[in-house]
């Protein structure tokens, strides 16, 4: 088994979002399902893209595609916590972002749980990689870490 990560703390991350939980995230234990988080994940992301202007899920001839997802759990979550998803850029190339990703729970210092994804930009058409747009690589700059 791998080393366990380091448990980061919001200094980590350049933004934040909060997300609401929803009762159907929990699972028979009491708790968000670990599934549920790559979709807070996913959600913190593009959304940031949508309202920068960058993304549009239905009609944006260049997306971005996953291709590499971790995370990292230290302690749950339950319905009804709006808990808040730190974001960051770790690596920005030439067609690829990898995001530093975090859950936290509301006010909490450090992530209840923890990981990356990874985007490849691809022509929506083709399924080609391609480089990022200037306007969506202007978008990811200042999240840099």
């Amino acid at each position: 088994m791998a080393e366990r990560p380091e448990r980061l703390t919001r200094a980590a991350f350049r933004l934040f979002r909060p997300i609401p939980t929803r009762w159907m995230d929990n699972d028979v234990y009491g708790h968000v399902n670990n599934v549920v988080y790559y979709a807070y994940f996913d959600t913190a992301v593009n959304a940031h893209l949508v309202e920068n202007g960058v993304l549009d899920p239905a009609t944006s001839p260049v997306t971005g595609l996953v291709v590499e997802t971790a995370c990292t759990y230290f302690e749950s979550i339950a319905f009804p916590e709006t808990v808040e998803a730190g974001i960051a850029v770790t690596t920005l190339g030439r067609s690829s972002v990898t995001y530093r990703v975090a859950i936290f729970k509301a006010g909490g210092e450090l992530a209840a749980a923890q990981g990356r994804f990874t985007h490849v930009y691809v022509e929506r058409a083709s399924g080609r990689p391609v480089e990022i747009p200037a306007p969506t690589r202007a978008v990811l700059a200042p999240l840099a870490v």
